[in-house]
C-alpha cells in the first residue's frame, strides 16, 4: 500500500507522519511547527480549522485527536466525505498504540525507527528513588493546571513526579495561584506550551518554590519527540531541585 494523501490537524502526529513518509503530508496546521522547513498548505488552527480549504485538498485521511480538535469541524469534514481519524491519548501505552494506529491508516507498512526508539527510551526510566508532589500549571489568567487522565501527568508520574491534582474531577482544572501554593507542592512544573511559561512569567508566582522550565513539546507531544523526552524532561527535573 502506497502512503495516503494526509491532511493533519495536531502538531505531534504531523511530526511522526512527515518523518515516516516523506511527501504524504498535504496540509497541516498553523501550529505544526515540526519537522522544521516543513513545505504544505496550512489549514488553520488546531481549534479554527478551515474546512473549505482542507475539502479543497482532497485528502485520502485527514486524521485529529478528541482533546485537540472541535468535533464540529470533524463533523464537517465528514459531512464533506472525508474520512476523519480521530485520536484519543491519555497515557504513554495508549500513544504508542495510536501512533501505530495513525501510521498503517496512512498507508505506512514500515515501522519507523524512531518509534522503536521512543518505546526503548521510555521503557529504560529508571525507578524513581524519591516522588516530589508537583503542581502543573498548563495556563495562567486564569491559572489552569494538569487534573485527572492526561497524557502529560501520565509522563511525569513515570518520571517520579506525583502531581496534586491528579484525582481532580476535571482533567483541567481552573484553580487561583494562591490555592495552588497552599497546596504546598515540592516541585512546580511549567511547560512552554500551550502557555508560554518562561523565567520570567510564571516562577514569580510560586516564590520560594523550585520551579523546573520544560519544553511543552516533550510534555504533551505524542511522535518522535518520545525519543528524547524522558532524559529532557529528566535534567530539567533534576535541575530545578538542586
Amino acid at each position: 500500500m502506497s502512503p495516503a494523501r494526509i491532511v493533519s490537524l495536531v502538531p505531534s502526529l504531523t511530526e511522526a507522519v512527515a518523518l515516516s513518509a516523506p511527501g504524504a503530508l498535504a496540509g497541516a496546521t498553523d501550529w505544526c511547527t515540526h519537522p522544521a522547513g516543513l513545505d504544505v498548505v496550512r489549514v488553520g488552527g488546531t481549534k479554527n480549522p478551515e474546512v473549505e480549504r482542507i475539502v479543497a485538498l482532497a485528502p485520502d485521511l485527514v486524521i485529529a485527536n478528541e482533546e485537540e480538535n472541535r468535533e464540529p469541524d470533524l463533523e464537517a469534514l465528514r459531512a464533506a466525505g472525508i474520512d476523519v481519524l480521530v485520536t484519543e491519548v491519555r497515557t504513554l501505552p495508549a500513544a504508542f498504540r495510536e501512533l501505530d494506529r495513525v501510521l498503517t491508516a496512512c498507508g505506512i507498512t514500515a515501522r519507523p525507527r524512531w518509534l522503536d526508539e521512543a518505546e526503548a527510551a521510555w521503557a529504560a526510566v529508571p525507578e524513581p528513588a524519591e516522588r516530589p508532589a508537583a503542581v502543573v500549571p498548563i495556563w495562567r489568567r486564569p491559572w489552569m493546571v494538569l487534573g485527572r487522565d492526561t497524557f502529560a501527568g501520565d509522563l511525569l508520574t513515570r518520571l517520579g513526579v506525583d502531581h496534586l491534582y491528579a484525582g481532580h474531577p476535571e482533567r483541567y482544572p481552573r484553580v487561583p495561584a494562591d490555592v495552588l501554593r497552599a497546596a504546598e507542592p515540592d516541585l512546580v512544573v511549567l511547560p512552554d506550551e500551550p502557555y508560554r511559561f518562561t523565567a520570567d512569567d510564571g516562577p514569580e508566582a510560586f516564590p520560594g518554590l523550585p520551579c523546573a522550565l520544560v519544553d511543552g513539546r516533550h510534555l504533551t507531544w505524542y511522535g518522535p519527540s518520545l525519543t528524547e523526552a524522558p532524559a529532557a524532561l529528566a535534567r530539567a527535573l533534576r535541575a530545578a531541585r538542586r
